[in-house]
């Protein structure tokens, strides 16, 4: 009796995860608007909403552009900022912030959604960072995650905006995060992003004098970044700028101001622009995962001997058999994968086909991925 199906057992299925890393450099050049026309950077896209802007890696018109990240900026409620009045787009930017905290960072026991904390700390007692830059990496960069500890993003300090890299960059990345992040977030884990002085000296910490200070939070499923606005502060502010007064503090953006200037006075999009224009180098890792199934397609002696090709026989003959003493041969060339009803899910073709008869006996493995 010819054998056609054979049922696969426990033993013969194994399943199995593979993590697949992929480098993703962005150089500032094309950050910040590399591909311009007149005075506007066709590589990167503002809205008519003024909430948010895209960034490419091409001009976003043409079919070769890939969307790269999404750059905006909030601030929360009971932020200093808000109490300022004549404020551009204060609304909008309260309800950013409000929205990624809500996302991010998730509500407490109240019910109150939870701000962001420089050392991811939910309790009310942490430091909380009220000012934000938000990067929203693309899924086509990050994939399924950024892989952590490899993050690093490198800005230009200098006071003078048309030369913001001159001899003054810090660097941002999540240090230790391989083994240091956290996982007390809805959007899954996060690490802490540390400043750490790149070329020159700007960062200071009287408290500590510690050479990383807490700057932000980069949470690795989401792909977002969250900048503090105090890395363009100075110290005399509550910054983490070294100087004691306007005179000695990053002057922000192409007319001078500071950056709480900048939050309240500026638009979104402007903001954005001058946030952009001090990205020096970014690059990090990313992730996919892999998820495999692997079947182990078992076909001992008494199986598998017979082909259910109609050709097989002529004659209610065997085709291959000279002799009626000869053993019945047939050659393996595709595995099929049933449902429990019959019904046909995958098949796998062999590179060339398999001698099978009584006296061999063979095992092919049997993969797929997703």
């Amino acid at each position: 009796m010819a054998t056609t199906f054979k049922r696969l057992g426990g033993d013969d299925i194994v399943s199995t995860r593979s993590l697949l890393h992929e480098a993703i450099p962005i150089t500032g050049s094309i950050v910040s608007g590399t591909y311009i026309e007149g005075n506007t950077a066709t590589s990167v896209k503002d809205y008519s909403h003024g909430m948010f802007q895209s960034v490419y890696d091409y001009a976003y018109l043409s079919s070769s552009a890939n969307h790269i990240f999404d750059l905006t900026e909030g601030y929360a409620s009971t932020s200093l900022l808000s109490g300022t009045s004549n404020v551009t787009q204060q609304d909008k930017k309260i309800n950013l912030y409000t929205q990624m905290a809500q996302v991010l960072m998730g509500f407490d026991y109240t019910g109150s959604i939870q701000l962001f904390d420089e050392d991811g700390d939910i309790s009310a007692g942490g430091n909380k960072l009220k000012e934000c830059v938000f990067i929203n990496f693309a899924r086509l960069l990050t994939k399924d995650e950024i892989k952590r500890g490899t993050f690093s993003l490198e800005f230009g300090m200098s006071g003078a905006y048309a030369s913001p890299f001159h001899n003054e960059r810090i660097t941002l990345a999540d240090t230790d995060a391989a083994t240091e992040f956290k996982v007390n977030s809805p959007a899954g884990e996060y690490g802490i992003l540390y400043a750490t002085n790149a070329l020159g000296v700007e960062l200071e910490n009287p408290s500590t004098g510690a050479k990383a200070i807490k700057a932000g939070l980069l949470f690795y499923q989401a792909g977002v970044a969250v900048v503090t606005g105090a890395l363009f502060q100075a110290s005399s502010r509550g910054g983490l700028l070294s100087g004691s007064g306007n005179a000695d503090e990053l002057q922000y953006n192409l007319a001078g101001e500071v950056f709480d200037a900048v939050m309240t006075g500026s638009e979104i999009t402007e903001s954005c622009n001058d946030f952009r224009h001090r990205m020096y180098n970014m690059s990090f890792n990313n992730t996919t995962e892999l998820n495999s199934t692997i079947y182990f397609c078992r076909g001992n002696n008494r199986d598998f001997n017979y082909s259910a090709n109609p050709t097989y026989l002529t004659a209610s003959k065997i085709r291959v058999k000279e002799g009626v003493t000869d053993p019945p041969i047939s050659y393996i060339t595709t595995i099929g994968l049933y449902s429990p009803d019959n019904e046909l899910l995958a098949t796998a073709k062999l590179s060339e086909p398999l001698k099978k008869d009584p006296t061999t006996e063979l095992t092919l493995r049997v993969r797929l991925d997703y």
